[in-house]
């Protein structure tokens, strides 16, 4: 049994497109299961269904008011480099409605409904490729995995925008008793649950360069402080769950093929910019292909 599993990492989801791209589209590979976190599961639906170019162009043309209702950042373009400050109008009405956030990520629910139709999600549920979504339960401190096979339509656009929701900046949502977050938080590279489900051999694309050269600046107010500190967070989580992933397919003899990006991104995968995020994809493809010597002679489109 193959799988796809593609790790969290907000914006950075433009380069596992461009990776999956080749994949399927040029490799012609077939996967049997598609495990996604946060930015991963926005991009699997349309990849088990063959959709590529369709999620090529809505991921490759999102910008943030695609994703906020109540944005917490002002971003800024001069001479060339993005600076990115807190939105302090904004900050400040979330705590005089006494939310708990600092933005609100409801468009983006909007936006995955809008994107992936209800024929699609049927689609998908009559296939035998299992699709998978991975949240985090904040209450119980626990990862949760939903399959389109064990969702209606709402509750899978429903989980997808969870699984994406990076609080504080992005919405806490209540559901079934239990407050949920980003599924970055417990599981960013869901290798070991694909193991679980019987996977013998994953392509992994992981949305982190393999070895950390540069130093990071750290930020200079305490809300870019606090971005900081989240980002070094969940780069342990990762490297964790790579570590167990690792380890576990040693045990179970399953092979693993690791996607990393090749450099540095971004330093804050929360701004969506268009243009970046268009030359991340082709960056995904090409990185893809070199990893793939058989498939070298392939112009690119």
């Amino acid at each position: 049994m193959r799988a796809l599993v593609i790790s969290g990492g907000g914006s950075k989801g433009a380069f596992a497109g461009g990776v999956a791209e080749f994949l399927l589209n040029i490799k012609k590979q077939h996967y049997d299961m598609y495990i996604g976190t946060s930015t991963g599961s926005l991009l699997i639906s349309h990849l088990a269904v063959g959709k590529v170019d369709k999620i090529k162009e809505i991921y490759t043309n999102v910008g943030m008011s695609d994703i906020f209702n109540i944005n917490p950042f002002k971003i800024k373009k001069e001479r060339g480099f993005t600076s990115v400050s807190i939105n302090h109008f904004n900050v400040l009405l979330q705590f005089l409605k006494r939310r708990r956030t600092f933005g609100e990520s409801k468009n983006l629910l909007h936006f995955i409904q809008n994107n992936l139709t209800r024929e699609e999600f049927q689609a998908l549920q009559v296939r035998e490729a299992d699709v998978v979504i991975t949240v985090t339960n904040i209450s119980t401190n626990t990862s949760e995995y939903k399959s389109i096979h064990e969702c209606t339509y709402e509750e899978y656009c429903e989980w997808i925008w969870i699984s994406c929701n990076y609080i504080p900046f992005m919405s806490l949502v209540k559901k079934n008793g239990c407050e949920y977050g980003d599924g970055g938080f417990s599981n960013l590279v869901p290798i070991n649950e694909a193991i679980a489900r019987g996977a013998t051999e994953i392509d992994v694309i992981i949305l982190e360069s393999e070895h950390q050269c540069n130093r990071i600046g750290i930020g200079r107010n305490p809300f870019s402080l606090l971005i900081d500190i989240f980002r070094v967070t969940l780069d342990q989580i990762e490297r964790y769950d790579i570590t167990l992933g690792k380890m576990m397919a040693s045990i179970k003899n399953v092979q693993l093929n690791l996607y990393y990006t090749p450099i540095q991104l971004t330093d804050n995968a929360l701004v969506f910019d268009r243009t970046e995020m268009q030359k991340w994809w082709k960056i995904g493809f090409d990185y893809a292909k070199s990893k793939n010597e058989n498939y070298s002679e392939i112009i690119l489109p």
